[in-house]
């Protein structure tokens, strides 16, 4: 198992709080995912009573917990504080499996420090460390998943995973990012049984460390650096080769080795570093580029990679979530709208592409994405491709957690006449489908955004029958339901005649983005398309924005 902690963040100068560096006070704000207007009146959402998790080979102090704590800082000089943390599936061991990684990943969700603030400063952290040797690797991680899933009667909202195992120490035969490794399988597993978003950190920094990133029931997360203060460009640090230089020739990675882009391509090469078949794993992107961080000592240094952008996209999650708490609390919503096939949907539908003009045709839109070489979403190979709908390089966009918020505000609307932003989750039958009718007509040149999304289908090989994942234990893929997703004019019954589709026979997700060729009625149509793969009716989360 490698360290993620040791490659994808890398450290530079500014111990001091006021130190003139890159903060996560900007990445939040405006310049990046635009967080910081929720945490404010009227919205005053900080993420209060949410549980979301945290698993990777280390853990964040706790006070009460760690006596290391109390003597490197007191408990009113605390940034980070979990609610609780565990190693694996039991308490913590006090005074190990600490480091700096992990707490400067939980800082970016719930730091208290009055200018560097987290994300979601009042959601409650559950963290687990897994790693106390270097055999540990996936079933433990899996393990320590799992406990966290379940505490609480399984209301943790969302799980980030800011490390990752290599092919190479993948005990599979000629392993491959095919979504089979068994943390892979886990993860989505986790995200069926206990509702649950697991938020992966993508493949960068000095080397990939691709497993899970072949997830299907959850998000993989890319970084945005900086242009003009702007968290707005793809990092180089993302597109980069898994091999690394064996220099004693063990066929394992050793500490001191290095990786390097062998063929110099700075892409992602298919089953090593991004899935087979030509499957997008990476959804959203996120700022992880120079973040100034607390270290255990509370301490700031700067930090980089897509361990830092992850959490980003878990706090946006805890804020939508306390919303929809309030919205259930009051009467407004049902308890579906906590369904994480339909956040999921939401954030990705939401994301920044292209920054809007004023017009509203682009949907508000608050920034221009940009790849490694300045190119935009609409120059990539998903916009003109109805099989492709997601980005290899830019996933659906940059996170924007108050266009989130304002997807998730226009609250469900059942399949039927609907408005032209909202959501909704609902089931689909083999060979039937669900209309989606805009009550208002759609404007030429203005562009439309629909997500759908769906859960592949896991099943425990539960060798002792008590429902839970042990070591020595795994798991099989069932497969994926075939569902698609058109864009219609509403006088037409024919998917034939559809103005655009989303129609990827190898993801669980389907997204449109295209404009409106002429002012008029449309629609938007769910298929399921038979053969099923296993079960005859699909649950899903649908989301749309149109002008």
């Amino acid at each position: 198992m490698r360290r993620l902690s040791w490659f994808a963040a890398w450290v530079c100068v500014g111990i001091s709080v006021n130190a003139p560096c890159f903060a996560l006070s900007k990445s939040a704000d405006r310049q990046g995912i635009n967080a910081r207007i929720l945490q404010n009146p009227p919205f005053n959402l900080t993420g209060k009573n949410v549980f979301i998790g945290q698993v990777e080979l280390s853990r964040p102090i706790r006070f009460a917990v760690d006596k290391v704590a109390n003597k490197l800082l007191r408990l009113d000089r605390a940034i980070v504080q979990p609610y609780e943390v565990f190693f694996r599936d039991g308490r913590a061991i006090p005074n190990r499996n600490v480091d700096d990684h992990s707490a400067q990943v939980a800082a970016v969700m719930i730091s208290q420090h009055k200018i560097q603030r987290g994300i979601a400063p009042d959601a409650k952290l559950l963290s687990s460390a897994y790693s106390q040797r270097r055999q540990d690797g996936q079933p433990e991680a899996c393990l320590a998943a799992q406990h966290i899933a379940r505490q609480y009667n399984s209301t943790v909202r969302a799980i980030n995973f800011s490390f990752g195992e290599l092919l190479k120490e993948d005990p599979r035969p000629k392993p491959q990012l095919d979504g089979k490794a068994l943390l892979t399988l886990c993860v989505d597993w986790l995200s069926s049984t206990h509702n649950t978003l697991p938020v992966i950190a993508g493949n960068q920094g000095k080397g990939g460390i691709p497993i899970p990133t072949d997830l299907y029931n959850g998000f993989t997360v890319g970084f945005t650096r900086e242009v003009e203060g702007v968290y707005r460009q793809l990092d180089r640090g993302n597109l980069i080769d898994e091999p690394y230089l064996d220099r004693n020739g063990n066929d394992k990675f050793d500490q001191g080795e290095v990786f390097t882009d062998l063929n110099k391509d700075e892409k992602w090469t298919s089953g090593i570093e991004s899935p087979i078949n030509g499957r997008r794993s990476l959804a959203i992107l996120a700022p992880g580029n120079n973040l100034k961080l607390p270290t255990l000592q509370s301490k700031f240094k700067n930090a980089s990679g897509s361990s830092f952008a992850t959490p980003h996209v878990v706090g946006a999650i805890a804020l939508l979530h306390e919303y929809a708490n309030r919205q259930i609390a009051n009467g407004q919503w049902g308890i579906a709208a906590r369904r994480h096939e339909v956040i999921k949907a939401i954030l990705i539908n939401s994301a920044d592409k292209v920054q809007d003009r004023g017009d509203g045709k682009a949907l508000g839109m608050s920034k221009t994405i940009l790849d490694t070489i300045g190119k935009t979403w609409l120059d990539t190979e998903a916009y003109p491709s109805r099989e492709i709908p997601l980005s290899r390089n830019l996933g659906a966009g940059q996170l924007n957690a108050y266009r989130a918020f304002q997807q998730y505000q226009a609250g469900q609307q059942p399949s039927g006449n609907i408005a032209a932003i909202g959501w909704d989750t609902n089931i689909v039958d083999v060979d039937q489908y669900q209309e989606y009718i805009f009550k208002e007509p759609l404007i030429a040149d203005s562009f439309v955004a629909a997500t759908l999304t769906w859960d592949r289908q896991v099943t425990l090989n539960d060798k002792n029958g008590n429902g839970l994942f042990d070591i020595g234990e795994d798991f099989s893929d069932q497969g994926l339901n075939n569902i698609e997703l058109y864009l219609m004019r509403s006088q037409n019954n024919d998917i034939s005649q559809s103005i655009w589709s989303s129609v990827s026979k190898v993801d669980n997700l389907q997204h449109i983005f295209i404009k409106i060729p002429a002012t008029g009625k449309y629609k938007l149509r769910v298929v399921f398309k038979s053969p099923k793969a296993n079960q005859a009716s699909q649950h899903y989360g649908l989301a749309w924005w149109t002008m």
